[in-house]
């Protein structure tokens, strides 16, 4: 019997070195060997069968005590051989598959603090709960792209306690709540009324929007390092490969990051 620490540390050699099952078994097997330590690697069918039930923590640094600045987006994966003998014998169609991968980034540090793994039928609003309620301690800001304009999202933020939004609203929005209302006013309403009064650019510099842009920066480093594409046939084990590319990624960030100290 493994434990879990093995199977992740077995898993996470195959996403960094691009091996397949069998490929990392043999892997581990020889780098045993020229250990000269009695260990014997965990089969592929081992490997494949805890990969669906693996819990997988991307978090790599200790909880920071101050409030976070997070910036939430999303990506697609293939899913890798899905449908290729149809390709073969009928050509390309339009209905392909992949798997989408939410991540929610820390502004300062860039590392992935957040992630969730869903179908391509799941739209990016419906995850945002799921995301914030993985972060123990409070969030100052949450900035993401228009996809994330509804009520849930601004209601979920709202039970978080989050005191700065940075979303933009879409090009033909409407005020949802009268500016004579005794009710407490809407973040979204908000951040649409200083759009009006000076321009969707300059809100966006007030708002530190911009910063959004660390979320596609680590999309591109994640698709860069281990690629596009999973190889698992279902979604948990889909799922696992792409957490644990997130905390491999986070792990390489941060031994390639030098330790800075502030010199009076």
């Amino acid at each position: 019997m493994y434990t879990d620490i093995a199977i992740t540390t077995a898993l996470t050699i195959q996403q960094v070195f691009h091996l397949a099952l069998r490929q990392t078994e043999g892997f581990l097997n020889c780098l045993f060997k020229r250990m000269a330590v009695n260990l014997t690697s965990p089969d592929y069918s081992t490997l494949s069968i805890r990969a669906t039930t693996l819990q997988v923590k991307i978090r790599v640094r200790q909880h920071w005590s101050e409030p976070l600045h997070i910036v939430v987006d999303s990506t697609g994966a293939k899913v890798y051989g899905e449908g290729e003998w149809k390709v073969r014998q009928h050509g390309w169609s339009k209905h392909r598959r992949w798997t989408k991968l939410h991540l929610g980034v820390d502004e300062k540090t860039g590392d992935i603090l957040i992630g969730a793994v869903t179908g391509n039928n799941i739209v990016d609003s419906e995850v945002l709960r799921f995301l914030l309620d993985q972060i123990p301690g409070s969030i100052n800001q949450v900035s993401t792209d228009g996809a994330y304009d509804r009520r849930k999202c601004y209601q979920a933020l709202r039970d978080k306690g989050v005191k700065h939004v940075a979303i933009p609203p879409q090009h033909n929005a409407r005020i949802w709540q009268h500016g004579n209302s005794k009710q407490e006013r809407l973040v979204r309403d908000e951040n649409l009324r200083r759009i009006r009064a000076v321009g969707r650019k300059r809100w966006q510099e007030e708002s530190d929007y911009h910063r959004r842009s660390l979320a596609e920066n680590t999309m591109f480093r994640l698709k860069t390092i281990f690629g596009d594409r999973v190889s698992a046939r279902n979604l948990a084990g889909q799922r696992t490969q792409l957490l644990l590319r997130c905390k491999a990624l986070n792990q390489m960030t941060m031994l390639g990051r030098p330790d800075s100290y502030l010199v009076a």
